[in-house]
């Protein structure tokens, strides 16, 4: 388990968001998209992954990303 994970989840009302270990949904949303975008940018954020779930609660796409370990990233 890896707090720097985030999942795209169904929910009852549409779709949402949830932080992995979580056992409740942090935010929804109306659609999936939406919810996938949210969980892309706070994985983005954290330097963990994004897990995208279909309506059968099976991953369909997972995206990585890294903590730069850059010492001096450029400005932008």
């Amino acid at each position: 388990m890896n707090e720097d994970n985030y999942h795209a989840v169904k929910t009852d009302n549409g779709w949402g968001t949830r932080r992995e270990g979580a056992s409740r949904i942090g935010k929804e949303f109306a659609t999936q998209r939406e919810a996938w975008n949210d969980t892309r940018e706070k994985a983005k954020r954290s330097g963990g992954e994004a897990f995208l779930h279909g309506e059968d609660g099976k991953i369909r796409e997972r995206n990585t990303y890294p903590r730069s370990r850059d010492k001096f990233p450029p400005r932008g």
